[in-house]
Order: C-alpha cells, then structure tokens, then sequence
C-alpha cells in the first residue's frame, strides 16, 4: 500500500466572527490556498475524491454534503460527508489513498459558529432525551462535572488546571491563526466567573470562524506536487459509551483507544520518546492534561507535574498546543481537528513562523468531537521518509 503525505494546506480565519464571509466563500477561499499550496493543482482533473466533515446540526439545513462542491470544485465529482471532526475526515482520506484506487484526495472542515444563535442548544439534542435532557441546563455541566471528578481522583489542582489556559493564551499571541491570544496570569483565570463549578469560564473554549482545506496524495503524487510533504504514519479513531450513565468519568477512555491504533500503525512504542510535538483537544482547559495522559505522553494523574515543570511550554522537552490550542484559536467545532492538524503540519514544514520548534521531526495532532461525546481522534505525523 503507498505512503500518505499531506501535500497542501489552506486556512481561512479563525476569528470570533466573520460576517464577511458566508460559509460557502470561506470553504472557497481556504481550496484555493490550498491547491495553489499543492502545487497549483486543478480540482476538476487532478483531484479524485473530497471529503467535507459537518454536522446539519451546526449548518441549520441537512444533508449538508449537497451544498459543498461548488467552492470545492467538485462538481461531478466523488464527494461524501462525515458526520464528525476534520480529523476524522483525514483518516477516511487517509484509508481511500491506502485502498490504491484514489491518488489525491482533499478533506475540508470549517466553523461558522458566529451564525448559530441557540449553540447550547444544539449541543443538548445530543443527549440523551429520555434519561438526560429532561433534567435541562447548560449542556456544559457535564464538563464541570468531569472536571470535578478528575481532579479528586488524580489530585491536579485548579491551579494547575487554569496554568494551561495560561500557557495556550500566550501561545496563541504568535499564532496568525488564533482569535483569542492574551497575557494573563492564574489569578485572572481563578477569579473569573464559575460557570459549571469548578470550571471557570476563562477555562472554556469560546467559539471562533474559519475553514481549513487540506490536499492528500499518494506517495507517487506526492512526490510530483511538493517538495516538503508531511507524511501520515498512522491514524486511530474510537467512540466510548454515549451513556453518562456508565461512562468513566475520569479518563479519556476513547483517546486512549485511539491513541493506540495510531501509535500501532505508525510503529511508535515510546510516545514519551519519539513524539516531538503536540497538538491536542482543550476546549475546557483540564481536557489538557485528562488527554496528555490518555495519549500515554505521561502517567495518570501526572499531566498537571509536567505543566508546572515546563515540560508542556514551548521551549520545553514536549511542547502542547504551541497553536494556542482550542483555547487561543477558538473552538472552531468540527474545524478543530483540523487546526491541531494545520499547526502540526506548518511546524514539521519548517513553516510555522514565531513559534517554530527546533529540530521537529514527528508530531502528534488529537481532537475531541466535544460535550457530550466520548468521540476522538489521533494521528501521527513525520516528516521523515523512512
């Protein structure tokens, strides 16, 4: 089977709103970065199959997929939907190439969260409706409690857990891409108002705008339309229960799980090792470390110590979210994969400027589809040619 390499990359935004655009004119404008990206390509001719990850939910119309080929050139073309993060869309691009039927494939996800005027919702039609959603509330409640029952079962400390938004927000000033960078302390974060105790609201991702498009190809095309292709070493995927109830509300059991089908595929045994980089889900800033040590980058109940170590900051052994993660760029809903995805790429590109980390070889992009799935995603990404 080839080899898969991410050969282009457009982003449009992000930003907390952009009434500029419709959704449809930023899909447009992050293909053609895209495939001017990847090296000038055609997509009527040179691109065999699109992939668009939606939700109708957060579109407002269903069958979301019928109003996509227009900005994507892919009229009369292979197109499908999935109903979930971009960077599941990558691994379902990333298995068409491995079937050696398809050569190029594009994968596109984008947010237009600015137009959604009942999110929380939205979000609650996600639960259960006979046994959950009759009780009623911010659908965000779940996360409170997670989080509660995260730090009594691993002692990390509210302290630790507002370092992280910290951190993500300092890291996002250097990122062209982020909405919501800022220099603030552990104080502003602690003393900012409790919305799902003992979250705080400075902890809780707030939404942002854009689109990002990305060009796949096989290892033979790849080689023809770039010369600073990314390779995808492995890709892994899980759904825990949909049930509250009976879901383990401490670990992420679902990135585990992921986590370790891509490190599998990749061949990777010591993440802790050969992971330069890291790109994971925070949209509530202690899914951080929750994920960190689902991802097996730590041991359980660790994550926090590797924070206030300096272990997880930008000049550290192992930096997190140089991006500014959900955080900092906003939570662009099923774009949020793909923003961890665009910075690992720029950073193994050698093109990710003002924040670049030295010497990055192997980065590891991970996304949580949000409250109140247990859905995640994980891959691997390198640019080596073994």
């Amino acid at each position: 089977m080839s080899d898969v390499a991410i050969v282009g990359v457009g982003c449009v935004g992000f930003k907390s709103i952009m009434p500029e655009l419709s959704y449809k004119e930023l899909m447009f404008e992050a293909a053609v970065k895209a495939y001017e990206d990847a090296g000038g390509i055609d997509p009527r001719k040179d691109v065999d199959a699109f992939v668009t990850c939606a939700e109708d939910y957060w579109e407002g119309f269903s069958i979301f997929d019928e109003f996509v080929p227009d900005q994507l050139g892919a009229v009369l073309g292979h197109l499908f939907t999935v109903s979930g993060d971009g960077l599941l869309g990558l691994a379902n691009a990333y298995m068409l190439i491995k079937t050696g039927h398809f050569d190029v494939v594009v994968v596109e996800a984008h947010s237009k969260a600015s137009d959604i005027l009942t999110f929380y919702d939205i979000v609650a039609f996600a639960l259960d409706p006979i046994m959950v959603r009759p009780l009623g509330g911010n659908p965000y409640y779940i996360a409170g409690m997670e989080m509660h029952r995260y730090l009594a079962e691993t002692g990390t400390t509210l302290e630790q857990c507002a370092e992280v938004v910290v951190k993500n927000k300092r890291n996002a000033l250097a990122n062209p891409y982020a909405a919501y960078g800022a220099d603030i302390t552990v104080d502003q974060v602690l003393d900012s108002e409790t919305w799902f105790y003992p979250l705080k609201k400075l902890e809780v991702s707030p939404l942002s705008d854009g689109c990002i498009v990305m060009v796949l190809a096989s290892e033979r095309m790849a080689k023809k339309l770039t010369d600073k292709p990314v390779w995808v070493e492995g890709v892994g995927w899980a759904t825990e229960t949909p049930n509250l109830e009976t879901r383990d509300w401490c670990r992420a059991i679902y990135t585990e799980i992921a986590a370790d089908m891509a490190y599998k595929d990749a061949g990777i045994t010591c993440p802790q090792r050969e992971i330069d980089f890291v790109e994971l889900s925070d949209l509530f800033a202690y899914k951080e470390l929750q994920h960190l040590e689902a991802l097996r980058l730590c041991r359980y109940g660790e994550a926090g110590m590797l924070l206030e170590d300096g272990v997880t900051t930008r000049d550290g052994d192992l930096p997190v979210n140089v991006s500014g993660g959900c955080l900092g760029m906003g939570y662009a809903l099923e774009a949020s994969g793909m923003q961890r995805l665009l910075e690992a790429v720029l950073q193994l590109r050698g093109e990710a400027e003002g924040r670049q980390i030295p010497d990055a070889e192997v980065g590891l992009a991970h996304t949580w589809r949000g409250i109140p799935t247990a859905t995640g995603a994980v891959a691997v990404l390198s640019n080596i040619k073994e």
